[in-house]
């Protein structure tokens, strides 16, 4: 048996505003305003349903302006002992 896809027709009140940036970037992307609402309302479920918190958001962006010293976190009590050390030393 065949079934034809189900399409859903939604109709929705939006500012003149919000529908003059819509038909801007969709005339900018050269594709439908519908085409282009169906995307960003796929990408806002994606973004939902990944319950993004902040650690996710800001992954890729971690450790890009690091040191490059790995162990700060771990060899601090030595560094601040030697510091300590060397004011004290002269």
């Amino acid at each position: 048996m065949y079934y034809k896809e189900v399409i859903e027709l939604i109709s929705l009140r939006i500012s003149k505003e919000l529908e003059a940036k819509i038909e801007a970037i969709a005339k900018q992307e050269k594709i439908t305003k519908s085409d282009f609402i169906k995307e960003a309302l796929e990408k806002y479920i994606t973004d939902y349903e990944n319950n993004l918190n902040p650690y996710k958001l800001g992954e890729e962006l971690f450790g890009k302006c690091g040191s490059g010293k790995g162990d700060l976190s771990t060899t601090y009590k030595k560094r601040v002992k030697d510091k300590i050390d060397a004011k004290i030393a002269h």
